[in-house]
């Protein structure tokens, strides 16, 4: 029997297909406010919920949930105010988190080791409902952040033109913040607390080196996702003798993506900068010159650009298109 239909590993590759689905859509629009560690600040909130799971008995991930969103949005309003000492502020709640959550956890009676299923991921011993409250939150946040997308975008690139448009920026902003709780949660088992920024975050980060507008972004990073949580349960189960953490390998084979793609993106950025200067001159802005001192043509040498309906060859930091008896020079 292959290790690939025995029921805990079903469970597992389940698990993985959504969070690797759900945490980059969150992640691209804290990518968009450069609000990149905001996952990571949860996740240390989190832990006090776990912890209060572990000592009242309720499931660990709901009570993570209930309190991961209660920090959410107590960042976000520390954050909206800015005041001096914000930072300050949520440094005091993310360290509070995590040094809460270990004291209750031993208060509860439970070992360092319990804990650690959450704050590293234990992918492989989810049981049938921890799957299934994944997926169901998991659908939750791609829903909205995919339905709600425009106006989503429209907050995080530029607050005053939302403003103008008529959004409710506090809303919108709050409904970020609180779908990244839903996402460190869903995530916590399967890359763990410690780790599930970086499966929000890198996936982005590995799109935004191959596409251009936001929605490509977006959909390229759930699709980098998926193959990263994927990709790296499957390497994890059947490398080393299945003695690789999945968690720590889903994480670093989703940074060995963007160290793949990120020559890729320096090369196509590139591109588009030589492209967009003439891409982007008004139709009469040229200077006419009645003499040049090339003959330019297909066989000169000097690198050729389509320019709408004719074609400028690059000479001495200039572009010069010939035109009949004389040349355009930009």
């Amino acid at each position: 029997m292959s290790i690939l239909t025995l029921d805990f590993m079903i469970r597992a590759m389940i698990a993985a297909a959504f969070t690797g689905l759900a945490a980059p859509v969150v992640g691209t629009y804290l990518v968009q406010r450069r609000l990149s560690l905001m996952g990571d600040g949860i996740g240390h909130i989190a832990v006090t919920g776990v912890a209060l799971g572990l000592l009242t008995g309720a499931s660990p991930t709901w009570t993570a949930v209930g309190v991961a969103i209660v920090g959410a949005v107590i960042i976000e309003l520390i954050r909206e105010r800015e005041h001096a000492n914000g930072d300050l502020a949520l440094a005091l709640l993310f360290y509070g988190g995590i040094a809460g959550g270990v004291l209750i956890t031993g208060i509860a009676g439970q070992s360092a080791a319990r804990l650690q299923e959450f704050l590293f991921g234990s992918i492989t011993t989810m049981s049938a409902g921890d799957v299934w409250v994944t997926m169901v939150l998991a659908a939750v946040v791609v829903l909205i952040g995919i339905g709600l997308s425009p106006q989503l975008f429209a907050v995080a690139q530029d607050q005053e033109f939302a403003r103008v448009t008529g959004l409710n920026i506090r809303f919108y902003n709050i409904l970020v913040a609180v779908l990244a709780a839903v996402s460190v949660t869903v995530a916590m088992r399967t890359v763990g607390l410690l780790l599930v920024s970086a499966l929000m975050i890198v996936p982005v980060a590995t799109s935004q080196q191959l596409t251009r507008s936001f929605r490509s972004t977006l959909f390229g990073a759930m699709l980098l996702g998926l193959v990263a949580s994927f990709g790296g349960l499957m390497i994890a189960t059947f490398a080393a003798d299945g003695e690789l953490a999945p968690g720590p390998t889903i994480v670093l084979l989703a940074l060995a993506c963007f160290a793949l793609t990120w020559p890729l993106g320096i090369w196509l950025r590139h591109r588009r900068r030589k492209a967009e200067p003439c891409d982007s001159l008004p139709p009469l802005a040229h200077e006419t010159i009645e003499e040049h001192p090339h003959q330019h043509g297909e066989d000169c040498g000097h690198e050729a650009i389509q320019h709408g309906d004719h074609v400028d060859y690059v000479h001495d930091g200039h572009r010069h298109a010939p035109h009949g008896v004389h040349y355009d020079e930009h």
